[in-house]
């Protein structure tokens, strides 16, 4: 019984995080992690560029005038 417990013990993080894959791949729920995240990146994206418009802009010009 204590192989049992010790297994459990070093191991628990992982099964735990194993049925909660498994559980949002059966609901699909994945695709509203994936929006969530974009919607995120998006965000902070939009934030940083307004706070930091001269240096972006500068990094854009230079960009498209090596292409």
């Amino acid at each position: 019984m204590s192989s049992i417990g010790d297994f459990w013990n070093n191991y628990k993080g992982a099964i735990i995080g194993v049925i909660v894959a498994i559980l949002i791949l059966i609901t699909k729920l994945y695709n509203l992690i994936v929006g969530i995240i974009l919607i995120i990146i998006g965000a902070i994206l939009g934030n940083y560029i307004q706070k930091n418009k001269e240096y972006v802009k500068d990094k854009i010009k230079g960009f498209i005038d090596r292409i």
